[in-house]
């Protein structure tokens, strides 16, 4: 009998070896690179996010757009901006840019539904799929997740309290939406524990209305500022989102699902700070992405780099941390290799898996360098824009920018200036040369638009003159 039941241990293990690791998948949204511990803060308190990179791998040189709905565009479809046609939130007429030398391109608002996205890949290769919180590339119809290959989807975004959902769910009143998220994930997982699945979480917090629960907003009152770090509204809202990753944790640690799941925690663009610091704002900014310059609809480092963060055990390295530039086309060929799911056949996919790096933090990739291109603009208020239209290259160490209004060029080391304080384009023209021919031949290839002139309107044509008048000699 002992035998038999030993025999059947071993089957039920070699049976869950053999099993595609599930997939975990926490955005959050806004939260600046140095708005948790693990990268930085002496303020917030995040110590299940802090122990989930004690436990995994961190990627410190991770990016993705400058704010949301390309970001996500860019993730679901495996592909840069100029190949879905969304480079920022809204059309154009959202800012201004009348008054500026070129005309921005247009910009698509939702997600063209010939992309095949990577809930769709993964559904494919037998994951169930879910998702929870904001989408953003389309609310409803054919748009909505749960018609682009999530099984069950539950999209939510704008208010933190009193909020609403698509479909409409009933929740008690007075829930905090990251915790409504979260009973959302923590039940899918529940319900789907005995197969494979693909969960992606994407909360609305910590995005604007600052709001948060005064339980927690409490702890923080009479908290030390620490650099820039100093609001407690914003730091409890960190906490809610950071008490998500806890409870989804703890949800795969009771059901023995840990050892068999990937785990990965980001945020969709830098935080809403470091404005001040660049003169675009006045008064205080409710964080601070310093060392990195700038903020949120920028297209420095403050406005890209994001915290990224990833447990797979026995495969990433607890503790470990990879420096390789990385950018969020990356995320769908990544998710296909670790569920061993097929690549659309039709739809290129700009990024490179980066389950090597998971695998050994040494690692390289086989590109040499990753872009970004906003053919747009993003205001500050007050005439101030956070970003003109521009392009970048990171390669290596090097990070060149391309302003497309006057052709400025910008040079960074970012090993030596992590802050982008020193442009180089001067003292170094041929590296800059170097890697601006390689941008634009980047843009060509991927047929990659760009901004026209500004042609302001003519004025109206002069209204006829009435009849019995003289006219003027020509």
């Amino acid at each position: 009998m002992k035998h038999l039941l030993g025999l059947f241990l071993l089957t039920l293990s070699l049976r869950a070896a053999d099993r595609a690791p599930n997939i975990v998948f926490i955005l959050a949204d806004d939260l600046g690179y140095t708005d948790v511990a693990c990268f930085g803060s002496k303020y917030y308190e995040t110590p299940n996010i802090d122990k989930l990179a004690a436990q995994g791998m961190k990627l410190t040189r991770f990016h993705q757009c400058q704010n949301c709905q390309p970001t996500r565009a860019a993730l679901m479809s495996g592909q840069y901006a100029p190949r879905t046609g969304i480079y920022t939130v809204g059309g154009i007429g959202r800012f201004e840019w009348e008054s500026r030398p070129l005309r921005p391109v247009d910009n698509a608002e939702n997600l063209p539904l010939e992309k095949i996205t990577i809930a769709q890949t993964m559904k494919q290769a037998g994951y169930a799929t879910g998702m929870f919180g904001k989408w953003h590339l389309g609310q409803s119809g054919e748009y909505h997740p749960g018609q682009r290959g999530f099984d069950e989807a539950i999209v939510s975004m704008g208010k933190h309290f009193d909020f609403k959902t698509q479909p409409p769910v009933e929740y008690p009143k007075g829930e905090y939406l990251a915790d409504f998220l979260t009973d959302k994930a923590v039940d899918f997982i529940h319900r789907h524990k005995d197969a494979p699945f693909f969960l992606y979480l994407p909360h609305f917090g910590v995005h604007s209305p600052h709001d948060a629960k005064d339980e927690i907003t409490a702890r923080f009152k009479d908290k030390p500022p620490v650099g820039g770090h100093h609001s407690p509204v914003y730091a409890a809202m960190i906490a809610s989102v950071d008490e998500s990753v806890g409870r989804v944790m703890a949800t795969l640690d009771e059901l023995k699902l840990a050892d068999n799941t990937v785990l990965i925690f980001t945020s969709d663009n830098g935080g809403v700070g470091g404005y001040a610091r660049e003169g675009i704002k006045k008064g205080g900014d409710i964080t601070d992405n310093a060392p990195l310059r700038s903020g949120k609809g920028s297209l420095y480092e403050g406005g890209t780099r994001v915290p990224f963060i990833v447990r797979w055990p026995g495969v990433t390295k607890p503790g470990s941390s990879s420096d390789v530039p990385t950018i969020h086309v990356d995320m769908y060929p990544t998710f296909a290799d670790i569920g061993k799911a097929a690549p659309p056949a039709n739809q290129p996919l700009d990024g490179e898996s980066l389950v090597p790096i998971f695998r050994d933090a040494t690692a390289s990739l086989k590109r040499d360098a990753i872009y970004q291109h906003f053919p747009g603009y993003l205001g500050a208020g007050e005439g101030t824009w956070r970003t003109t239209p521009v392009g970048l290259i990171e390669a290596g160490d090097w990070k060149l920018m391309e302003f497309f209004e006057d052709g400025r060029l910008e040079l960074y080391n970012l090993k030596d200036d992590i802050g982008e304080q020193k442009n180089l384009a001067t003292e170094q023209p041929e590296k800059a040369k170097e890697l601006h021919a390689k941008m634009i031949a980047w843009r060509e290839a991927i047929k990659a638009p760009m901004p026209t002139k500004n042609e302001p309107k003519t004025s109206a044509a002069p209204k006829k003159k009435g009849k019995g008048k003289k006219k003027k000699a020509k």
